[in-house]
């Protein structure tokens, strides 16, 4: 049972932040046989991972073309979670692109930030950044949708903890993807509902005019090649780039979130 108990923790670790695993199975084999090894055991796992995170896979990631999203004072981490766990890296032209989008969004709304949430682990292509399906090449990021407040200005609030799961569905005569997707079997793609962490600031609402204009800051981006979005919003937001794409049925919906990519 403790070896099927261990092995579990370490498919785990490893599909939240790619290399907690590795570290959990090394604290193992340094504390075996000792008093309160538990404890013991923890706490090295604990400070080998931080020091690993912060200190050595930011210099080790760009052997493999992948660098650290540059956080400035326009582009934001959702939640401390994504740099925790090693979610937070791109190739440096998106890291640059990134930046650029975030600048020209916050020089025509003052004070408004870009929040990314999901990016990309810092090694290996092909590796699975679970629960999305195509996040294992340093080329893709999921941002926030842009809300405002009560006064109809533009805020930084955001509705759920992580980021996810909280949905600007389809209104009355819109085109409900949604539906259709579930309708033909596909269950999960609502499933970020469950991965919210909680829902918070549920006084704020959905900003038509300052998604719109993100998305088209991020399309306008040469080094862009694709964006999704739902069609509902696709439509609502009149959004006309052919870089504005529907992303299947097969993954899950984008009415919480922006997704883009690198051509």
């Amino acid at each position: 049972m403790k070896i099927a108990l261990h092995i579990l923790i370490i498919i785990f670790l490893t599909a939240l932040t790619q290399v907690g695993g590795l570290l959990y199975l090394i604290s193992t084999l340094v504390v075996r046989k000792t008093e309160r090894k538990r404890l013991k055991r923890i706490g090295i796992f604990v400070g080998l991972y931080l020091f690993a995170t912060f200190l050595i896979i930011p210099n080790l990631a760009p052997i493999f073309g992948r660098e650290k999203i540059k956080e400035t004072e326009f582009v934001k981490a959702g939640s401390f979670f994504y740099r925790l766990a090693n979610r937070n890296y791109v190739r440096p032209e998106l890291n640059k692109a990134i930046g650029k989008i975030a600048s020209e969004f916050e020089n025509q709304n003052s004070g408004i930030k870009m929040i990314y949430l999901d990016a990309n682990f810092p090694f290996i292509d092909k590796f699975p950044l679970l629960p999305h399906l195509s996040h294992n090449d340093g080329k893709k990021v999921d941002i926030s949708l842009i809300y405002e407040n009560t006064n109809g200005q533009l805020t930084n609030m955001k509705p759920s903890i992580s980021g996810y799961g909280v949905f600007e569905g389809p209104q009355k005569g819109e085109y409900d993807q949604i539906s259709i997707c579930k309708n033909k079997g596909n269950w999960l793609y609502d499933f970020p509902k469950y991965l919210t962490l909680g829902k918070i600031n549920k006084d704020i609402k959905f900003s038509n005019n300052g998604t719109r204009n993100l998305a088209n800051l991020i399309v306008k981006q040469n080094e862009i090649g694709k964006m999704f979005i739902e069609p509902h919003l696709k439509n609502r937001l009149n959004l006309t780039s052919g870089k504005v794409r529907f992303h299947g049925c097969g993954a899950v919906r984008h009415d919480d979130h922006i997704h883009f990519q690198l051509k």
